[in-house]
């Protein structure tokens, strides 16, 4: 009983998410992964390839969200948004030419700042 009570506040709580608060959750998520792998690259680095995809998927959505017709953002805020996704793209490429934890290091702080720039705009 007590389980199926805790599944519901579950569910509603992933339905009262704000859209920026999911997309800081998941830029956190990814930022976690890169740096587990980054800060154990001899036992996590095999997790590489799929880290970096799902980091990049992510972007991708958050790229198309961001500068779509759809978007209420500043022109000016959704250019710099885009120069930022086009960086992360051509920094994972790079990392996946030449692997190494160290490229990890600018994929992960960028995830986090724009993470807490999401959270910060929800108070």
């Amino acid at each position: 009983m007590q389980n199926n009570a805790a599944l519901a506040y579950q569910q509603v709580g992933r339905q009262t998410i704000t859209p920026r608060l999911l997309e800081a959750n998941l830029l956190s998520r990814a930022a976690g992964q890169l740096q587990r792998i980054r800060d154990d690259w001899d036992n996590e680095s095999h997790g590489l390839h799929e880290a970096l995809m799902f980091n990049r998927k992510l972007w991708t959505v958050f790229l198309g969200s961001v500068t779509g017709e759809a978007s209420t953002l500043p022109k000016g805020l959704r250019e710099n948004i885009a120069n930022l996704g086009l960086f992360v793209m051509k920094q994972t490429m790079t990392i996946q030419a030449e692997p190494s934890a160290n490229k990890l290091t600018v994929l992960i702080n960028i995830n986090r700042e724009i993470a807490t720039g999401l959270r910060a705009d929800q108070g």
